[in-house]
């Protein structure tokens, strides 16, 4: 790493106090680190990773200038060990390993008006250092107003559905892939004539050649308006336009035109930028949903990568995601329950311009579970569910039927069990799934 100056022009530093630097002018990024007791995490080590992510690199470099690092270094804000020992510590016999909070402040115009650069300078290369977590990023407000956010959010996709309150109900369209648009365009039809406001696409189907979007769009387009004319309500199909670039540009631009009313992206699979370049898209006039699926390689880990609810919820919303899939701790995920909890604010709590989006816990989701997730997140959910649709005793419309009971027990204050007494699609599928967290292999 790049000497690191001791003399006392301390705005070239890579360290500063809180106090002593304006927070409008930097990103804060806030990590756990485990380190070996026979390293540590001395001043001088952040502060060499501090520059190590911005000016400088392992060597002294001499265009790395005072003046360089005065305007762009990032610097070291807080470093505290847990326990936070005085006056002697334990050898590295009785504590192999010691734990770290570190919070490093990036110049904000080092990362301006780009996630790729954001990403690249907060957890760059230090994501390969060994036990380093990035728990949270404080952005500056006047760096988040170069981003445009949901163009809908919560208010706007209920406006587009005449939805004020409840929870909204998605569908997932099971089998996840299937040759063709016939038995799709059924299924779709019964998912919305049962009550499902939003029928999206699986996530491992997109644009293949076997079932592309240019004939799936204009089919299942039809079935929400024979749906509608049938139940007075509307539908929105979050067709999946992932793809390798520019091809998947075009799609987005296409899906529009070919009469989608919604779209979805696997956005940690091709990057935030390409969400948000999709977002922003000017003729993309329609609500995006972004799916989660590879997420877990970022997040899974206690002690390595980045946290759930930056990856599930802050950065694809301020890419401009409307609605983000995240896993509940209900169904068949691996999650813990304030880290759901903690996703699901991350969508909807205030972030200066960037706007609400909808958290969409799904994964395994059956109706006896739906009571768990409106007390837990409130009624600003969609809740998302696949085979507990799909596979109700007496097909979709009554799988779909069975959660829009459950959703009208809870918000009438009532016992989703009782309510399913005298409501038959509900019962059955009570009867058929019960309230217990679902074991992975059962329909094996």
């Amino acid at each position: 790493m790049g000497k690191i100056p001791v003399a006392d022009d301390y705005d070239a530093m890579a360290m500063a106090l809180p106090e002593g630097i304006d927070f409008e002018e930097y990103v804060i990024a806030t990590y756990f680190a485990e380190v070996s007791a026979n390293m540590g995490v001395s001043l001088k080590v952040a502060q060499a990773i501090a520059i190590e992510q911005s000016t400088g690199t392992w060597v002294n470099v001499p265009g790395e200038t005072p003046e360089v690092r005065k305007r762009h270094v990032a610097k070291v804000v807080s470093i505290s060990q847990f326990p936070d020992y005085e006056h002697e510590r334990p050898g590295p016999k009785e504590e192999p390993y010691r734990q770290y909070l570190v919070q490093i402040g990036f110049p904000a115009e080092n990362v301006w008006n780009t996630l790729g650069l954001l990403l690249t300078a907060i957890f760059g290369n230090i994501s390969m250092g060994g036990r380093l977590k990035m728990l949270d990023v404080r952005f500056p407000k006047k760096w988040l107003k170069e981003f445009k956010g949901p163009k809908f959010g919560i208010d706007g996709i209920r406006k587009l559905l005449k939805v004020p309150k409840r929870p909204l109900l998605n569908n997932m369209i099971k089998p996840c892939v299937y040759d063709g648009v016939e038995m799709g365009r059924e299924l779709f039809y019964q998912a919305a004539i049962g009550g499902c406001d939003i029928i999206k696409d699986d996530e491992l189907l997109a644009n293949q050649a076997f079932n592309p979007i240019k004939e799936r769009i204009p089919a299942y387009m039809e079935m929400v308006d024979r749906a509608k004319e049938e139940t007075g309500e509307d539908t929105l199909f979050t067709v999946n336009i992932t793809d390798k670039l520019p091809e998947m540009l075009e799609n987005a631009d296409k899906a529009v035109e070919w009469g989608a009313n919604a779209l979805m992206v696997n956005y940690p699979v091709v990057g935030l930028p390409v969400l948000r370049a999709v977002c922003e898209d000017p003729s993309v006039k329609v609500p995006v949903l972004g799916h989660m699926d590879f997420a877990g390689a970022m997040y899974m880990a206690p002690k390595f990568g980045v946290s759930s609810h930056l990856v599930l919820a802050k950065l694809p919303r301020i890419a401009g995601a409307d609605i983000l899939v995240h896993p509940a701790p209900y169904g068949k995920a691996q999650v813990i329950h304030d880290k759901f909890e903690r996703v699901a604010h991350s969508c909807r709590m205030p972030m200066h311009n960037i706007k609400p989006m909808f958290p969409m816990p799904s994964g395994g989701i059956t109706v006896g579970m739906v009571d768990k997730c409106i007390d837990s997140l409130g009624p600003d959910i969609v809740i998302g569910s696949g085979g507990g649709i799909h596979a109700h005793p007496d097909g979709p419309a009554a799988g779909a039927k069975a959660f829009r009971q459950a959703i009208h027990a809870v918000m009438q204050g009532l016992k989703v069990k009782d309510y399913a007494k005298d409501h038959k699609e509900l019962g059955v599928s009570l009867g058929t799934w019960g309230t217990s967290k679902i074991k992975m292999g059962d329909g094996v």
